[in-house]
């Protein structure tokens, strides 16, 4: 002040004072100016630790060792490091991210600070300071490990202040449908062998597939953001210089010069934008696996887990924030001459403010995804980069969620449209960010399958045409023959359902079993298992025909035989459709064959003959009953053409020739003596009324053996001359017994025969078993009539049985003994006989006798045998044909030969049935003329 005007100069120190003004003694200034003041010159030296939220962890006293009261003098150095990272009592970790320097007097203060991570920037820890006036604080700073940076805790007032951040902007984005689908099909892929909606076999194999999106994502990024304030105190210091008007020494008017110092200071606002972008949330999910049901799954499901699956690869840091402020510092400008009054300086300082303070140093969170920077953390100056997107899922390929070779159990039963279920599993992957969890999702739309085990049966049987001697053959029926082998066929091979995969194929794959049942008992074709009727038989699978054997016991007959085959997955209770289970309700197919049970009639045979020459050959000496055990059969085979044994020329017909013995080589028969044979039969040739009927024919040929005819024979009688064989005078009867001295019978064949018939025909006895036996026997040694010259009807009386003994449990043998049956007879021509052509009339010949011209006697008369079984009596149905079957002769099985060559080279044409040759012009007649001398 000078007076009352405020002097525009400051003086600071005892120099400038004394010469502002003309004091009248500046001596006198010593006392009150440059008074020198005596104060302590130790001082405290403090270590603060602080969180970013401002909370004092602790505050420590940093010693000097070598003062006793242990502080510092002023200007001291001091040295101090933190620690990178400490430790709460809750075991919260912090780290280091900011420390400064502070006087103890000026509690806002922040000088010398330093920021970012202590392992770049060791200044941030280690911290180098001097002691000031009243004390020092240094000061560290920590925040928690990955939480973003805090605002300051500590802004120094009037100096700088950053607002919270906050959020700005949201980007989210998601895929999280994962666009499951799925389905199950037939092996191969590609090549599918069955349509599974329509249908599949147990045995066969599925393959499962699965698709979806190769990952799923969630994800939010936040654009947080704020401001910084800083308060920039600016200063300068001005020069001014000015003259003003004046009174010189001399009293003159002259200009005095006047200079003057003056700094001004302002506080100036700055203002600094930051923002950086944050992961809010983020959720990545890789595939786990895909589970699919069905029921034709193995155990009813199956898990497929990714194969040649890479997940999605990613790294996440959460570190978004302010790397680094500007500090704000104080601002002096250059000093400036100017003239008496002050410029404006208020854009110089707002200029010089602005340039003192650069911007907010930030960086983002970082996110790199599938080798792609996403979010990128790098730091920046103001605001961080906008972040992209994170790259969208594709369909995984067709192997990622795929197993074939899926077996259908063999026990999972036919089933339509069994349902497909399916669920697709991601899990959360790690680095997630602010939640999530694995996720599942159901899988729509799968396609069902169809269980449809399939089996066919086309059954078919053997049908013995060769051996039916049936006289009407049943052309609707196969011929099973007694006492021979026979076979089905039960291919697994046929028509189906005509979808994919089925159609007129083998089927056998899928069989759980194949059986015939029998209506009648039967042997396998080695006979070694009997098979009673009504069993089902198993047949192996890969066995297409299968052979059997009929035992002779079963009644003839027409029967069905069943087959039934079942498919593996057949549950109890199964039913069936006939040759195919085209329903898939059923589990088994059937067919039936219709067969006719059918007998034989065979080894006719003649064992005797009354001739006298031919005594030697049946008997083992003459006039023994003893039979020699010859015979002449029909030829050297048996009843199924196998070689029986018998050798020329023990054969049929008995001719010139027959007989054994060279020096009866002329030796054929002569008329009236008899012959005796037998025959057998199998079957229902057993009862009362069943017979066998022998139906005689005559031929003649002459001895050069030509001339072959069929002729009439005739013959006297007491009464009548001339009677024709076969005529309505042809009344002859023929007596047979059967238990007589040259038949040979077996007595214990007889006694079983009659036992058997007893048993077979209970309902028809009057008397005890023994008895009737008894009565049999004596029966057996009276005649029987069994017809005349032109026919024979062999009954019950001439039959006994010879069937098997060894039969297995449960077989009647009354019943098996009497399924063979042995007929005996005899037959002869009269003695004296008159042979014509066939036809010829002889009632209109006149004037003849019994050597009359036209009879014909130089040759042989050939006895032709047609034999036939009768049953039930019925004569005009015969049963079977020895013969003149239409399907079989029997005769020629049986090796008959149709020439022959007698000894002297002559050949004769023989024909089915030829059983005796006689001679023509010779009778039996001739062997009891009495002789002698005339």
């Amino acid at each position: 002040m000078h007076g009352d005007k405020l002097l525009p100069t400051k003086y600071y120190d005892l120099q400038g004072i004394k010469k502002a003004e003309g004091w009248a003694d500046p001596n006198r200034f010593g006392q009150f100016y440059d008074i020198k003041v005596t104060y302590s010159a130790n001082f405290t030296a403090w270590a603060q630790i602080k969180l970013s939220d401002g909370t004092e962890v602790s505050i420590t006293k940093i010693p000097n060792k070598a003062i006793a009261h242990g502080n510092w003098p002023v200007g001291s150095s001091i040295f101090h490091t933190f620690d990178n990272e400490i430790t709460d009592d809750k075991g919260k970790k912090y780290r280091i991210y900011k420390s400064y320097i502070r006087a103890a007097r000026k509690p806002g203060e922040q000088k010398f600070q330093q920021d970012g991570d202590p392992d770049t920037n060791p200044k941030l820890t280690n911290r180098n300071f001097t002691i000031a006036l009243g004390g020092t604080y240094v000061v560290g700073v920590y925040k928690e490990i990955n939480s973003p940076p805090p605002p300051d805790p500590d802004p120094t007032p009037g100096t700088k202040k950053c607002t919270l951040p906050a959020p700005l902007q949201t980007i989210p984005d998601e895929v999280m449908d994962p666009k499951a689908s799925a389905l199950i099909k037939a092996d191969s892929r590609g090549n599918e062998r069955f349509d599974v909606s329509l249908g599949i076999p147990t045995s066969e194999t599925l393959y499962a597939n699965s698709f979806a999106l190769n990952y799923l994502f969630k994800n939010k990024f936040v654009q947080m953001g704020g401001t910084c304030t800083y308060e920039v105190p600016v200063e300068k210091t001005f020069t001014k210089k000015w003259t003003e008007p004046a009174v010189g020494e001399d009293g003159k008017p002259s200009k005095e010069e006047f200079e003057e110092e003056e700094t001004v200071s302002d506080v100036i606002t700055v203002e600094r934008p930051y923002s950086y972008w944050v992961i809010d949330n983020l959720e990545v999910y890789k595939i786990r696996e895909t589970k699919l049901q069905n029921t034709a799954l193995p155990s009813g499901g199956v898990t497929l887990s990714p194969s040649g699956y890479t997940p999605p690869d990613y790294t996440v840091s959460q570190q978004g924030g302010i790397v680094s402020e500007p500090a704000a510092q104080q601002v002096t400008l250059p000093p400036q001459t100017v003239g008496k009054d002050l410029p404006n300086y208020s854009g110089e300082f707002k200029a010089a403010a602005e340039k003192a303070i650069g911007k907010v140093q930030v960086r983002n969170d970082s996110l790199t995804f599938k080798g792609k920077s996403i979010m990128d953390g790098d730091p920046v100056e103001e605001s961080g980069l906008t972040p992209g997107k994170i790259p969208q899922p594709y369909q995984i390929n067709e192997n990622v969620l795929y197993k074939d070779r899926l077996l259908i159990e063999s026990h999972k039963v036919n089933a339509k449209d069994i349902p497909s279920t399916g669920t697709i599993y991601y899990d959360l992957l790690p680095q997630n960010i602010n939640g999530g969890a694995n996720k599942q999702y159901p899988i729509y739309g799968i396609n069902t399958v169809t269980i449809h085990t399939p089996v066919v049966i086309y059954a078919k049987v053997s049908d013995d045409r060769d051996h039916n001697q049936k006289t009407n053959p049943n052309p609707n029926r196969s011929a099973f023959i007694l006492d021979r082998p026979f076979s089905i066929q039960m291919p697994t091979y046929g028509q189906h359902r005509d979808i994919k995969g089925y159609g007129n194929r083998d089927y056998a794959k899928y069989y759980r079993s194949k059986e015939v049942r029998f209506p009648f008992d039967t042997y396998s074709a080695d006979k070694r298992t009997f098979h009673p009727k009504g069993t089902w038989i198993n047949i192996p699978v890969s066995q297409e025909s299968t052979s059997f054997f009929l035992p002779v016991w079963v009644d003839e007959g027409d029967y069905t035989v069943d087959f039934r085959v079942t498919a593996e997955n057949a549950p109890s209770g199964v039913t069936d459709q006939h040759h195919a289970n085209l329903n898939l309700q059923h589990h088994r197919a059937t067919d039936t064959a219709l067969v006719e049970v059918i007998g034989r009639v065979y080894d006719f045979r003649i064992t005797d003959i009354m001739d006298f020459k031919w005594e030697d050959v049946f008997r083992k000496k003459k006039g023994s009953k003893e039979h020699s055990g010859l015979f002449y059969w029909v030829g050297q085979l048996g009843i199924d053409g196998e070689v029986r044994g018998n050798k020329s020329p023990y054969v049929l017909p008995i001719r010139r020739g027959s007989h054994p013995n060279p020096g009866y080589k002329n030796v054929a028969v002569k008329t009236g003596y008899s012959f005796k044979f037998d025959l057998k039969s199998k079957g229902n040739m057993f009862g009362p009324d069943d017979a066998i009927r022998i139906t005689p024919t005559f031929y003649y040929v002459d001895k050069n053996g030509e001339n072959r005819q069929e002729v009439d024979i005739y013959y006297h009688t007491d009464k009548r001359k001339f009677v024709k064989i076969g005529s309505q005078y042809d009344t002859v009867q023929r007596k047979v017994k059967l238990d007589e001295r040259l038949r040979n019978m077996d007595q214990q064949t007889m006694v079983n025969t009659a036992a058997a018939y007893y048993n077979l025909h209970p309902n028809q006895m009057e008397k005890n078993q023994q008895t009737f036996i008894n009565d049999w026997l004596k029966r057996a040694k009276k005649d029987t009539i069994v017809g005349g010259y032109s026919h024979i009807l062999l009954p019950k009386e001439l039959r006994t049985y010879m069937g098997p003994l060894a039969i297995p449990e449960g077989v009647n043998p009354s019943r098996a003994y009497a399924a063979i049956q042995q007929w005996y007879a005899e037959y002869n021509l009269p003695s004296k006989v008159y042979v014509v052509p066939k036809g010829f009339d002889l009632s209109k010949q006149f004037n003849f006798n019994d050597n009359a011209p036209f009879f014909l006697r130089n040759g042989y008369i050939i006895v032709n045998f047609n034999i036939e079984t009768i049953r039930n009596g019925n004569q005009s149905a015969p049963h079977l044909q020895y013969i003149y079957a239409p399907l079989t002769n029997q005769w020629k099985r049986e090796g008959f030969s149709y020439s022959a060559i007698d000894p002297y080279g002559i050949k004769f044409q023989l024909k089915d049935g030829d059983v005796m040759f006689y001679h023509a012009d010779k009778s039996s007649v001739d062997d009891f003329t009495v002789g002698g001398t005339h």
